[in-house]
C-alpha cells in the first residue's frame, strides 16, 4: 500500500459539551432531546443537511414496529396535530418528510439541544480507554468537540469502532449484510383504482398475474418485489423498491456503489409499474431519497448481546431501559429481492413484547461512550427486529437519559444504574 506522510498539526478544540451525540436519525435525535431535557449541555451532529436521518432524508414510507415509548408518542402526537394530516384522517405513523423535519428542528431546540448540520464526524479522542470527544470535519475546517460522554448513534458504529470498541458485521455465519435500498416518490397515481402491497408476503393477484411473482421475473436482479405505501398527499406513493445487495455501508466505495445500483434500477421499476400494476399506469418519478437506506453493518460489542431468542420469549430483563418493542424479523434477502428465507414477517407471533437491558448499549472496555440504534450489541437475526425506527427511537429516548446522570454525577455511563434510567421514563410518561 502507497502511503504519504504529512505532518500532523495541533486540531482546535471549537466545542466542549458534557454530551456529544453522533448521527440524528431517531435514535440520535431522541438521545439528544432527552440529553438536553434532564440537564446536559448537549450538541447533536450530523452530517447531512437535517435531522432524522432515514426518517426525513431517506424518505421513508411509515413508521414500521412499536415500542412503549414516551417521547415516541410525542412524536406521533406532533405528526397528528399536523393540519395537512389532520385534515385528511392520515395516520400519524404515515410520514411526511418535511413536517417530519420540522418536528425534530422544534422538539430539538425546545430541549435546549444544540445542532451541527454539515458535518463529519472522524474519529474518537480516545485516552486510556476513555472516549473524550470527537474530530470533525466540515467547512470551517477540522477541529476537535470534547464531551463527557459521547453517543454513537451513527448507525454503522463509526465512532465507537474508531474508539476500538469490537464489533461484526452481519450475519455471524458469512458477514452478509442485508441489501440496500434507496426510498422514491411517484405522482400521478390513481388512488381509486390503486393496490398498496405493504409486504413482501403480500400477495396481489391482477389479470397479468401475481405481481410478486411478475416483479421477481421482471425485474432487473437484484431487485424483484413490490413495496407501495400510501404518503400525505393525494395521488402520491412512497416506492420501496430498489435493491443493492453485497454493499458494505461502513465504506465509501460500498455506499457509492448502492447509489448508483439503485438509481439505475429506477427507470425499470417505473416501466413495470405502468405495466403491471393496477392504478400506476400513468405515474412519475417525483423525489429520491437523499439518504440511501442502509439496513445493516457493525453489531458493536456491549456487555450483553441481544439475541433472537430474547426476543421470541419476551424477555423482560431487569435492567432494561427500552419495554414494549415489537416488530418481526424483518430479513431482507441479501441474494436478490424479497424476504430471505431467514426473515418471519405475516406468520411472526404476535403480541411479541420485549425488552432491552441498559448493557446492550455499554462497551465492554471503552468509557465514556455509549451505543444507540441499529449498531447496539446485538445479534444479526435479533437486529432484524429491533432496527425498527420506532425502537431505535426509544434506544435514543433510554440513552440520552444515561448520559445525562453519567455527566450529573459525574461517573462513567456503565455505572449508571438502570433503575434510575427506568424512574426517569416513568416520569416522562406521567
Amino acid at each position: 500500500m502507497v502511503t504519504i506522510s504529512k505532518m500532523e498539526k495541533e486540531i482546535l478544540v471549537s466545542r466542549e459539551v458534557d454530551v456529544l451525540v453522533i448521527g440524528s436519525g431517531p435514535a440520535g435525535s431522541a438521545a439528544a432531546i432527552n440529553a438536553a431535557r434532564n440537564g446536559a449541555k448537549t450538541l447533536l451532529v450530523e452530517y447531512m443537511s437535517i435531522p432524522g436521518g432515514i426518517s426525513t432524508s431517506g424518505l421513508m414510507s411509515h413508521y414500521t414496529g412499536t415500542v412503549d415509548s414516551s417521547l415516541y408518542r410525542e412524536v406521533l402526537q406532533r405528526m397528528a396535530e399536523d393540519d395537512q394530516m389532520a385534515a385528511k384522517g392520515i395516520s400519524a405513523t404515515v410520514i411526511d418528510p418535511t413536517s417530519m423535519t420540522l418536528a425534530w428542528i422544534e422538539l430539538l431546540e425546545e430541549s435546549g439541544a444544540e445542532m451541527l448540520f454539515y458535518t463529519m464526524a472522524c474519529e474518537a479522542i480516545v485516552e486510556d480507554h476513555v472516549v473524550k470527544g470527537v474530530v470533525i470535519q466540515n467547512k470551517s475546517g477540522r477541529s476537535a468537540i470534547l464531551s463527557k460522554v459521547v453517543i454513537d448513534a451513527t448507525g454503522d458504529g463509526d465512532i465507537a469502532a474508531s474508539a476500538g470498541v469490537p464489533y461484526i458485521k452481519g450475519r455471524e455465519s458469512d458477514g452478509a449484510m442485508q441489501p440496500a435500498t434507496l426510498m422514491f416518490k411517484v405522482a400521478g397515481v390513481d388512488m381509486e383504482h390503486a393496490v398498496f402491497p405493504g409486504s413482501f408476503e403480500t400477495t396481489v393477484p391482477t389479470k397479468k398475474g401475481e405481481l410478486q411473482a411478475l416483479a421477481k421475473k421482471l425485474l432487473p436482479h437484484p431487485a424483484g418485489h413490490v413495496l407501495l405505501y400510501k404518503s400525505t398527499h393525494d395521488g402520491i406513493v412512497t416506492v420501496n423498491m430498489t435493491n443493492a445487495i453485497g454493499i458494505d455501508g461502513t465504506t465509501a466505495e460500498g455506499m457509492t456503489q448502492a447509489e448508483i445500483t439503485c438509481r439505475k434500477q429506477i427507470p425499470a421499476i417505473i416501466e413495470f409499474l405502468h405495466e403491471y400494476v393496477p392504478g400506476y399506469e400513468n405515474c412519475y418519478v417525483i423525489s429520491t431519497a437523499s439518504l440511501i437506506g442502509i439496513r445493516e453493518t457493525r453489531h458493536l460489542k456491549g456487555l450483553y448481546t441481544l439475541t433472537e431468542t430474547d426476543i421470541l420469549e419476551r424477555r423482560q430483563f431487569e435492567d432494561y431501559v427500552v419495554k414494549g418493542a415489537e416488530f418481526n424479523f424483518d430479513v431482507h434477502n441479501m441474494t436478490g429481492g424479497s424476504l430471505d428465507k431467514t426473515g418471519v414477517q405475516a406468520k411472526f407471533p404476535k403480541d411479541v413484547k420485549y425488552t432491552i437491558p441498559y448493557r446492550c448499549f455499554v462497551p465492554e472496555e471503552i468509557d465514556g461512550l455509549l451505543f444507540a440504534g441499529r449498531n447496539i450489541s446485538g445479534t444479526h437475526m435479533a437486529h432484524s427486529n429491533y432496527r425498527a425506527m420506532p425502537i431505535c427511537l426509544a434506544m435514543g429516548e433510554a440513552v440520552g437519559i444515561a448520559a445525562a446522570i453519567s455527566v450529573k454525577k459525574g461517573i462513567a455511563p456503565r455505572y449508571v444504574n438502570a433503575a434510575e434510567i427506568q424512574e426517569c421514563l416513568a416520569k416522562d410518561d406521567q
